[in-house]
């Protein structure tokens, strides 16, 4: 008799999803999917606000990637009010390195939570460890030296932000045509030389190796299972400059395919030309898909292992040295080694540390010529925004009426743009795992969340509705057992 395995919830991922796993008669598997089950209507009740509300409301969203938020809508306002890349202008100097501060921080801070008490757990422990061991109080227990180091990096970087935005969450800095305020030497020294619970930026370069130290020691001794784990093919997207290297503030976006070959280059501005996006009704998560290659072929993967697919090279010492031995280890061909993501990832932080001490010498970002004031007859009244934030490429899109009230919003966010590949690297893990076993085990169902949170997926970022969902009502009496249910579909 088939069967129906449901992993609900889904753990260690920001927001609410399961898992289903479609078995036949000899357990193979028919079909695996990821179910995302929360919805948040943020792209509609957004309209008829001010629209320099933006930035402040849409940074609401989410708690961890608020800042790729706040700066996607603020690249937005900039077009609107026609201080855009797109009128000739932009931004000043200062108010951009203000904003890529900001923003490499949350990279920094952000990335060290996903791989750190998310990821490592299975490295340190195992996928067939109990549950109460693998977490960040197993963490602390097995390691604690190294769980002071983490958690020192992180606050380090909500320091960064805290200076930059005034607050760790949710804090406003940028408005349209700019930023509010500069950066004073004395703040700048501060995060450069530390105080007293406060880590110098040479310490955190150091703790930020801490991630490729683990990744490296953990896939020598598990190279077969690593590498072996949920290859799954995708095109691969991110915001690069002129020199084909990634940009995680802006750029033009490009995409390439297995072979590394450009298939798409485009201005953010003109997604729509390129981009459709799939619906399903188990899902409010869409699929977005090029247009002219269809569903299937034209998924791309966003987020650490995309860019380090797309990018040659990086503009940090260290991080380069760490992107040629990423690069290496597949002859230069497109890595679409699902838990390489890991390794993507903490190269990542490596960048973002070097590039955030970068920043905090500069004196640009004493400076006082921090906001655009546009001509006369500017205002534009529609813009796109599009950062890489820390999961992938982030775009907002909004229009607004005459009075400035907006009309629009519409937002890709990329766990959106990995949805696609995520479900098939479950059905690929549930394949592997699961696939003819019989008997499932924890440990076989816990390596589909695994292979999940390699993406890092903000759930709660990504959901939308198109149609209408069906609603599932259950009744339980005290001891557990079903009293009723009913369903609309």
């Amino acid at each position: 008799m088939s069967r129906k395995l449901i992993i609900d919830p889904v753990t260690r991922i920001e927001g609410h999803g399961k898992v289903t796993v479609h078995l036949d008669d000899d357990d193979n598997v028919v079909d695996a999917r990821l179910h995302v089950v929360e919805f948040r209507g943020f792209e509609k009740f957004i309209q008829g606000h001010p629209f320099w509300e933006a930035p402040m409301l849409m940074q609401r969203i989410c708690g961890i990637c608020f800042v790729s938020h706040h700066l996607a809508g603020a690249k937005v306002l900039d077009d609107m009010i026609g201080a855009g890349p797109k009128s000739g202008s932009g931004v000043t100097r200062t108010a951009e390195k203000i904003r890529r501060l900001g923003h490499y921080a949350q990279m920094l801070q952000s990335h060290a939570t996903a791989y750190f008490y998310l990821v490592v757990p299975e490295m340190m422990f195992g996928m067939d460890a109990a549950p109460a061991q693998r977490n960040m109080i197993g963490l602390i227990e097995a390691d604690p030296a190294l769980m002071r180091r983490v958690i020192m990096l992180r606050k380090w970087g909500q320091e960064v932000i805290k200076t930059v935005f005034g607050r760790r969450m949710h804090g406003i800095s940028s408005v349209p045509g700019g930023v509010d305020k500069n950066l004073s030497r004395a703040e700048c020294d501060r995060l450069l030389n530390g105080e007293e619970g406060l880590p110098s930026i040479a310490d955190i370069i150091d703790y930020a190796q801490d991630g490729l130290r683990i990744f490296y020691g953990f896939h020598a001794k598990n190279r077969a299972e690593v590498d072996g784990f949920a290859n799954v093919p995708a095109l691969n997207m991110s915001l690069v400059d002129d020199d084909g290297n990634v940009d995680y503030y802006h750029g033009v976006l490009r995409i390439v395919d297995d072979d590394k070959h450009v298939v798409r280059e485009f201005d953010y501005h003109d997604y729509l030309d390129h981009f459709s996006e799939a619906v399903e009704e188990w899902t409010y998560m869409k699929f977005p898909f090029l247009k002219d290659l269809g569903r299937d072929e034209g998924s791309v993967r966003v987020g650490p292992l995309g860019r380090m697919n797309v990018t040659k090279s990086l503009s940090t010492p260290l991080a380069q040295e760490a992107l040629e031995r990423f690069h290496a280890y597949t002859g230069g061909a497109t890595n679409n080694m699902t838990l390489h993501t890991n390794w993507a990832r903490t190269i990542e932080v490596l960048h973002a540390a070097e590039l955030i001490g970068e920043l905090l010498r500069d004196p640009d970002l004493q400076q006082q010529d921090l906001v655009v004031t546009p001509a006369a007859g500017a205002w534009v009244g529609e813009g796109v925004g599009v950062v890489e934030a820390p999961r992938g490429t982030l775009l907002h899109h909004y229009r607004a009426g005459p009075e400035g009230e907006i009309t629009f919003a519409n937002l890709i966010v990329a766990t959106t743009h990995n949805n696609q590949v995520i479900n098939r690297t479950v059905r690929s893990v549930a394949e592997d795992y699961l696939g003819g076993r019989g008997v499932i085990t924890e440990a076989m169902m816990n390596a589909i969340e695994v292979g999940i949170r390699a993406y890092d997926p903000c759930l709660s970022c990504a959901t939308h509705a198109f149609g209408q969902m069906p609603l599932i009502v259950t009744v339980y009496d005290p001891a557990g057992n079903v009293i009723t249910e009913r369903v609309r579909s």
